[in-house]
Protein backbone atom coordinates (compact mmCIF):
# COMPACT_ATOMS: atom_id res chain seq x y z
CA UNK A 1 0.00 0.00 0.00
CA UNK A 2 1.29 3.51 -1.02
CA UNK A 3 1.49 6.26 1.17
CA UNK A 4 -1.75 7.97 -0.16
CA UNK A 5 -3.82 5.11 -0.49
CA UNK A 6 -3.01 4.61 3.15
CA UNK A 7 -3.81 8.32 3.85
CA UNK A 8 -6.88 8.14 1.69
CA UNK A 9 -8.31 5.52 3.72
CA UNK A 10 -7.11 6.89 7.18
CA UNK A 11 -8.55 10.15 6.25
CA UNK A 12 -12.09 7.92 5.53
CA UNK A 13 -11.48 6.91 9.40
CA UNK A 14 -11.18 10.18 10.20
CA UNK A 15 -14.70 12.03 8.27
CA UNK A 16 -16.59 8.59 9.63
CA UNK A 17 -16.06 9.52 13.41
CA UNK A 18 -16.59 13.57 12.60
CA UNK A 19 -19.76 12.70 11.20
CA UNK A 20 -20.78 10.41 14.23
CA UNK A 21 -19.61 13.17 16.50
CA UNK A 22 -21.99 15.54 14.11
CA UNK A 23 -24.78 13.57 14.27
CA UNK A 24 -24.78 13.72 18.80
CA UNK A 25 -24.22 17.23 18.48
CA UNK A 26 -27.87 17.39 16.55
CA UNK A 27 -29.46 15.39 19.54
CA UNK A 28 -27.26 17.62 22.11
CA UNK A 29 -28.05 20.77 20.13
CA UNK A 30 -30.59 20.55 17.48
CA UNK A 31 -30.22 24.41 16.15
CA UNK A 32 -26.90 23.02 15.25
CA UNK A 33 -28.72 21.02 12.54
CA UNK A 34 -30.12 24.14 10.53
CA UNK A 35 -26.15 25.08 9.64
CA UNK A 36 -24.34 21.75 9.04
CA UNK A 37 -27.39 18.89 8.24
CA UNK A 38 -25.82 19.37 4.31
CA UNK A 39 -22.10 19.23 5.76
CA UNK A 40 -23.13 16.63 7.28
CA UNK A 41 -24.07 14.41 4.62
CA UNK A 42 -20.86 15.71 2.89
CA UNK A 43 -18.52 14.57 5.68
CA UNK A 44 -20.34 10.78 5.56
CA UNK A 45 -21.22 10.59 1.84
CA UNK A 46 -18.06 12.08 0.25
CA UNK A 47 -15.86 11.94 3.61
CA UNK A 48 -16.38 8.54 4.92
CA UNK A 49 -17.90 6.69 1.75
CA UNK A 50 -16.26 8.23 -1.17
CA UNK A 51 -12.77 8.37 0.17
CA UNK A 52 -12.91 4.84 1.16
CA UNK A 53 -13.85 3.46 -2.15
CA UNK A 54 -11.19 5.28 -3.41
CA UNK A 55 -8.32 4.41 -1.48
CA UNK A 56 -9.68 0.93 -1.26
CA UNK A 57 -9.44 1.43 -5.01
CA UNK A 58 -6.49 2.72 -5.58
CA UNK A 59 -5.28 -0.05 -3.34
CA UNK A 60 -6.68 -3.24 -5.01
CA UNK A 61 -7.50 -2.42 -8.60
CA UNK A 62 -4.92 -4.18 -11.01
CA UNK A 63 -2.11 -2.34 -12.11
CA UNK A 64 -1.92 -3.68 -16.15
CA UNK A 65 1.75 -3.61 -16.80
CA UNK A 66 2.94 -2.82 -13.21
CA UNK A 67 1.44 0.57 -13.91
CA UNK A 68 2.12 3.26 -10.66
CA UNK A 69 -0.13 6.19 -10.43
CA UNK A 70 0.99 7.88 -7.28
CA UNK A 71 0.98 11.49 -8.50
CA UNK A 72 -2.89 10.48 -8.92
CA UNK A 73 -3.08 9.40 -5.67
CA UNK A 74 -1.42 12.27 -4.25
CA UNK A 75 -3.76 15.26 -6.23
CA UNK A 76 -6.65 13.03 -5.15
CA UNK A 77 -6.18 13.04 -1.54
CA UNK A 78 -5.05 17.19 -1.63
CA UNK A 79 -8.14 17.82 -3.59
CA UNK A 80 -10.59 15.73 -1.84
CA UNK A 81 -9.35 16.73 1.76
CA UNK A 82 -8.80 20.25 0.87
CA UNK A 83 -12.45 20.56 -0.61
CA UNK A 84 -14.07 18.73 2.21
CA UNK A 85 -12.11 20.74 5.24
CA UNK A 86 -13.08 24.11 3.38
CA UNK A 87 -16.90 23.15 2.88
CA UNK A 88 -16.79 22.29 6.83
CA UNK A 89 -15.90 25.37 7.66
CA UNK A 90 -17.62 27.63 4.62
CA UNK A 91 -21.21 26.10 4.21
CA UNK A 92 -22.16 26.05 7.47
CA UNK A 93 -21.00 30.34 8.22
CA UNK A 94 -22.55 30.59 4.70
CA UNK A 95 -26.08 29.30 5.85
CA UNK A 96 -25.49 31.17 9.11
CA UNK A 97 -24.89 34.78 7.67
CA UNK A 98 -25.47 34.81 4.01
CA UNK A 99 -22.20 36.59 3.26
CA UNK A 100 -21.23 35.89 -0.45
CA UNK A 101 -17.27 35.29 0.71
CA UNK A 102 -18.95 32.19 2.34
CA UNK A 103 -20.85 31.42 -0.46
CA UNK A 104 -17.71 31.68 -2.84
CA UNK A 105 -15.61 29.53 -0.58
CA UNK A 106 -18.54 26.42 -0.80
CA UNK A 107 -18.43 26.73 -4.38
CA UNK A 108 -14.35 26.49 -4.46
CA UNK A 109 -14.90 23.64 -1.84
CA UNK A 110 -17.19 21.83 -4.95
CA UNK A 111 -14.84 22.23 -7.82
CA UNK A 112 -12.02 21.08 -5.52
CA UNK A 113 -13.82 18.09 -4.52
CA UNK A 114 -15.19 17.52 -8.44
CA UNK A 115 -10.98 17.67 -9.10
CA UNK A 116 -10.72 15.18 -6.96
CA UNK A 117 -13.07 12.97 -8.73
CA UNK A 118 -11.98 13.56 -12.22
CA UNK A 119 -8.64 12.65 -10.81
CA UNK A 120 -10.00 9.85 -9.80
CA UNK A 121 -12.12 8.62 -12.67
CA UNK A 122 -9.17 9.41 -14.64
CA UNK A 123 -6.95 7.10 -13.09
CA UNK A 124 -9.17 4.05 -12.96
CA UNK A 125 -9.93 4.20 -16.67
CA UNK A 126 -6.30 3.76 -17.21
CA UNK A 127 -6.80 0.29 -14.76
CA UNK A 128 -9.67 -0.98 -16.10
CA UNK A 129 -8.45 -2.91 -18.71
CA UNK A 130 -10.06 -6.51 -20.63
CA UNK A 131 -7.88 -9.63 -19.71
CA UNK A 132 -7.05 -9.54 -23.59
CA UNK A 133 -5.52 -6.37 -23.22
CA UNK A 134 -3.60 -7.59 -20.02
CA UNK A 135 -2.38 -10.88 -21.60
CA UNK A 136 -1.38 -9.07 -24.58
CA UNK A 137 0.87 -7.34 -22.48
CA UNK A 138 2.13 -9.79 -20.77
CA UNK A 139 3.05 -11.84 -23.74
CA UNK A 140 5.04 -9.33 -24.96
CA UNK A 141 7.11 -8.25 -21.67
CA UNK A 142 7.44 -12.38 -21.55
CA UNK A 143 8.82 -12.41 -25.27
CA UNK A 144 10.68 -9.66 -24.70
CA UNK A 145 12.72 -10.82 -21.57
CA UNK A 146 13.30 -14.22 -23.11
CA UNK A 147 15.41 -12.32 -26.05
CA UNK A 148 16.72 -9.98 -23.82
CA UNK A 149 15.48 -7.24 -25.64
CA UNK A 150 14.77 -4.41 -22.68
CA UNK A 151 13.70 -1.81 -25.06
CA UNK A 152 10.80 -4.16 -25.56
CA UNK A 153 10.26 -5.18 -22.90
CA UNK A 154 9.13 -1.97 -21.47
CA UNK A 155 6.56 -1.21 -24.23
CA UNK A 156 3.37 -3.18 -24.33
CA UNK A 157 0.31 -3.35 -26.75
CA UNK A 158 -1.61 0.39 -26.40
CA UNK A 159 -4.46 0.51 -23.56
CA UNK A 160 -7.72 0.32 -25.33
Amino acid sequence: MSLYEARIIRMSLVYLVLTGALGVLFYLFPTLMTYYRTTHIHLGVIGFFLSMVMGVAYWMMPRPGGLRQERHEAVTFWLLNAGLILRFFAEPAWRYTGAGTFHTATVVSSLLLFGAILTFVNAMFARVQTSDTIRRMREVREAAARTGDEVTARRAPPLS
